[in-house]
């Protein structure tokens, strides 16, 4: 199957995550599961999730699962991830029954879940063992391939901020969309057999609040603001200093989530457990297959600028990494979507209504 041409939209929300401060808390991910998804048919799903690099992700071995563009823009291949194998199926502990002695145990037999492996990482401590965190939305891809997967045209991209979002009336649950997706951030819920994903909390963006995952983030790793927008933090990173790299870019569906690259980390010990000066535990290969090649540049970009900062005290590059100021991390503008209407119905009224709204399964 053919690529649909690139969707253009009149401006793009983007999102900068500066791996080098996330301490992998889960806030954001509590923050997302407990504004979107805590409700039938979606207690399996993470919009939001953090996992642990290297390591099997979430869903299980998502980066090996398909999806996305070859190099001639032909849409490839994708498996759809089995919900207790891939995703895992929730589960609750007796909490309950603690007080009266019983075994403290979960009420199935859990095979998989998020953060499973979360720590883990690799090599050998201490010698040059390392991980890192990686949190993980939807991308709200330039070409999505999840939308040149629907036969049902029911995933579109906002024309005024290229959010892509899932129009539940033309839905009809085919699942297509997740294997087209080689990030498989777009789920299924059985319960109204409808596809439902990150909607980059466009309900409060449009009033010029921040996602709610970039709004508690406690180690302010989050930038959220337009890609044009020259005076912005997102401009800065991703187009000025060229720090700001997309996930996977071999996937081919111009993302739109940028990662801030790790930049340092402890030496390796050598046998005698003195340091190795020079020496690097996160094996570079890994982020250039992460980051693709751009990610040696931005790297040493970064370094630069700290010896800069050394010697003459200033850099802004480092100022802006640094986000002295929370809400600086922030540039949205409410008034700006005074003047857009969508022609289609962007999500169904659920997302607006709240979790205990009542509504029939359709089929």
């Amino acid at each position: 199957m053919s690529a649909t041409a690139i969707v253009a939209s009149k401006r793009q929300l983007a999102m900068v995550m500066d791996l080098n401060k996330c301490i992998g808390c889960q806030t954001c991910t509590v923050a997302c599961k407990t504004q979107w998804t805590n409700r039938n048919g979606r207690d399996y799903m993470y919009w939001n999730n953090v996992e642990t690099f290297p390591g099997e992700g979430y869903p299980k071995q998502w980066q090996t699962s398909g999806g996305g563009f070859d190099n001639e823009g032909n849409l490839k291949d994708g498996v759809i991830p089995e919900i207790e194998t891939g995703y895992g199926t929730p589960w609750d502990f007796n909490h309950e029954d603690l007080a009266k002695g019983v075994e403290f145990k979960s009420n199935v037999a859990p095979i998989w879940g998020p953060n499973w492996d979360e720590d883990q990482g690799a090599g050998n401590f201490p010698s040059d063992n390392y991980f890192f965190y990686i949190p993980r939305i939807c991308n709200h891809c330039d070409n999505p391939g999840c939308l040149a997967a629907c036969p049902r045209d029911a995933i579109f991209k906002r024309g005024q901020d290229g959010v892509v979002l899932v129009d539940q009336d033309r839905c009809q649950g085919y699942r297509f969309c997740i294997a087209g997706c080689p990030y498989k951030k777009i789920y299924f819920n059985p319960k109204i057999s409808k596809s439902e994903k990150c909607i980059f909390c466009f309900p409060r963006i449009e009033k010029g609040l921040p996602t709610a995952c970039a709004q508690q983030c406690v180690g302010r790793i989050r930038f959220v603001g337009f890609l044009d927008d020259e005076e912005g933090q997102i401009y800065k990173l991703v187009k000025k200093y060229k720090v700001a790299l997309p996930l996977r870019p071999d996937a081919n569906t111009g993302a739109n989530v940028y990662y801030v690259p790790p930049v340092a980390g402890p030496l390796k010990f050598d046998a005698n457990g003195k340091p190795i000066e020079g020496s690097d535990r996160v094996p570079p290969e890994q982020l250039e297959a992460l980051f693709g090649k751009e990610v040696h540049a931005a790297i040493k970009t970064i370094k630069d600028e700290m010896e800069n900062r050394k010697a003459t005290g200033k850099s802004e590059l480092l100022d802006l990494l640094i986000a002295y100021k929370h809400s600086d991390m922030f540039r949205l503008d409410a008034g700006y979507y005074a003047h857009h209407n969508n022609s289609l119905k962007p999500v169904d009224h659920r997302y607006d209504a709240g979790k205990f709204t009542s509504f029939k399964a359709v089929h």
